[in-house]
Formats: structure tokens, sequence, C-alpha cells
């Protein structure tokens, strides 16, 4: 079977349109969450899966390798025993979190319960 990831809709862009073409790359439940936690230092798999308790094992997978072949993010594997595999932003990446910081401050002004809401899982160095 391998380890292909299949994506739906990544050629898809009605109209050549560009908000269409962004959400192939970054759209989904969870790449902006990934991002968000990568960028925060929560960079490896298990932490991740740790933070976001509601991504299965297999969709954090996807995810990462599809952000990955977007060049997004890079792994890194670093040669120790056991081995350990962190997750960085790309520079191009880098050129998506403004638009990961216009989510998080849109949300913090107009989320219902904002409050209760701003826990450890979403935290950000303001």
């Amino acid at each position: 079977m391998g380890n292909r990831v299949v994506r739906k809709n990544k050629d898809f862009v009605p109209g050549n349109c560009p908000v269409a073409y962004t959400m192939n790359i970054i759209g989904g439940k969870w790449k902006p969450s990934i991002i968000h936690m990568i960028r925060t230092d929560r960079n490896r798999y298990s932490l991740l899966l740790k933070n976001i308790t509601e991504i299965s094992k297999q969709t954090l997978t996807n995810q990462l390798r599809e952000l990955e072949m977007d060049g997004i993010l890079e792994r890194i594997i670093y040669p120790e025993i056991p081995p350990r595999v962190e997750y960085k932003i790309t520079q191009y990446g880098r050129t998506l979190l403004p638009i990961i910081d216009s989510m998080y401050q849109w949300a913090k002004t107009n989320m219902p319960n904002m409050s209760t809401s701003d826990s450890a899982y979403c935290s950000m160095n303001e």
C-alpha cells in the first residue's frame, strides 16, 4: 500500500481563485491548528497528538505529510536512539503565519466564551 497520500481537491481551483488555492494548502479542520502548534514549539508528533486530543493518529500523519509535500513544513529526523522527529515551518510556510495570526485575532474578538476557551491548546506568544 505504501505511504502515498491521496488528496481529493488539491488541483481544484475553480475560476483560478486565490482563496480556493489557499484553502487547498491550509484548509480543513486541522491544518491551521497544526501550523499554529508547530509555530509555538509543539513540534513533535507526540506533542501534536497530545495537544490536539480530537485528532486521530492517521489524520495527523496525513495532514503532516500534506503540509510537508506542499513545502509548508520540514520534517527533521535526528540520528539518535530512539530516533527523534521534529517539524519546522519552512520559509515558504512562514508566509502563511499572518493568515494564522489574523484567524487567532478574529476569534479572540468574536468567539463566544473566549475566557474559558483560551486554553493551553491554542496559546500564542503575543
